[in-house]
């Protein structure tokens, strides 16, 4: 309601003056494909894979309005996580740098890492506290989101320094708290934001909040599972140059099965886990920690990677499982980028708990 108000005082505003109402949309989207090796005693594995692929158009609209709807194909086309979606329709009102409003689908305003684009980000995958607790292959057992939901959210940059830099971001939003491409359940919404100050280029210092639910319906009745995460963050990135490593705890149940196919919907059974004693429980705490560094070598070109990348489904030692990476990628234009990885795994929860993957992939954008 806000966005169209804005929309149609801006109409009308642009009608008097003379503006174009819409520039030329613009169509872009990228596409990968990867190869992996997995090492593990009894369950070797190595495959071919359609990671993605995705198309978006953007454009704006009386220059302060500015939209953008943006699809993803891959692989699997039975499930919710793997079905051709849109993962992204939205508008967001830019007219002021203090204040933006965006409604719509996008990404949840949580942690630094679930904004970036797949390739951008440089490993084989989002780290695992991201990828848990932030909507993507998420705890709770929503289905794969992208680390998306549907929502309304307000953001912007001021206090500028003395050559124009904002030093302060504040982004904070109201979420139906289902991922994508689903109504709320429960009717609760979930109230997500954070915050980072800017001391110097290219450094970020910040904190998210997440407070909210995740629900089905389950023999007529409505179970709702509240959550409570927070994330803090750091960041230094120039050019090439990537170093930034996130914490992220999160308190609240999640339900046993994923939600893939509409059946998936009406299980309402509470995920557990083993505990020290050998007891079955129905853990309420999570937390992760990831930290990493890409370094061009060849600037522009080649970059060598690391990153060090816990997860503990539990909150403690019993089921952590642990990743080392290291990697290189390299650039043969900005269409075209290959990268490449080896990860040691550490598994506690399982009786072999050392593994190791080869990863490598092949970006191509357009």
């Amino acid at each position: 309601m806000l966005i169209a108000s804005l929309t149609l005082l801006s109409l009308l505003a642009a009608e008097g003056e003379g503006k174009a109402i819409f520039t030329k949309p613009k169509f872009s989207g990228f596409a990968m494909a990867t190869y992996q090796a997995t090492f593990q005693d009894g369950g070797n594995s190595n495959s071919f894979d359609v990671k993605l692929v995705r198309a978006s158009i953007e454009g704006r609209i009386l220059d302060d309005f500015y939209y953008k709807i943006q699809g993803q194909i891959n692989g699997n086309t039975t499930t919710m996580g793997s079905s051709p979606r849109l993962v992204d329709y939205f508008m967001e009102w830019q007219k002021f740098d203090f204040f933006r409003v965006k409604l719509g689908q996008f990404k949840r305003p949580f942690t630094y890492e679930n904004p970036m684009n797949p390739i951008d980000q440089g490993f084989m995958g989002y780290s695992q506290p991201v990828s848990r607790l932030a909507g993507f292959s998420d705890r709770t057992g929503m289905h794969s989101s992208n680390g998306r939901d549907i929502g309304l959210q307000f953001q912007g940059d001021f206090l500028k320094n003395g050559s124009g830099r904002n030093l302060l971001h504040y982004q904070v939003g109201v979420f139906n708290g289902q991922g994508i491409n689903v109504k709320d359940v429960d009717e609760r919404k979930d109230i997500i934001g954070g915050a980072w100050v800017m001391p110097i280029d290219g450094m970020r210092l910040g904190a998210f909040g997440w407070e909210g639910s995740y629900a089905r319906k389950s023999a007529g009745r409505t179970i709702s599972l509240r959550q409570h995460r927070y994330a803090l963050s750091a960041e230094y990135k120039k050019g090439d140059l990537q170093l930034r490593t996130e914490y992220i705890h999160s308190t609240g149940l999640g339900f046993e099965t994923t939600y893939q196919k509409t059946a998936d919907g009406n299980d309402a059974a509470i995920k557990t886990y083993t505990d020290r004693n050998g007891n079955e429980v129905a853990n309420d705490k999570a937390d992760g920690v990831y930290a990493l560094a890409i370094v061009p070598v060849i600037k522009n070109k080649l970059m060598a990677k690391a990153r060090y990348d816990l997860y503990r489904p539990t909150g403690s030692s019993v089921a952590a499982r642990t990743n080392y990476e290291v990697g290189l990628n390299y650039r043969f234009c900005k269409y075209l980028e290959v990268q490449t990885e080896y990860c040691l795994t550490h598994d506690r929860a399982l009786e072999k708990s050392n593994y190791s993957t080869v990863f490598v992939q092949v970006s191509i954008r357009y």
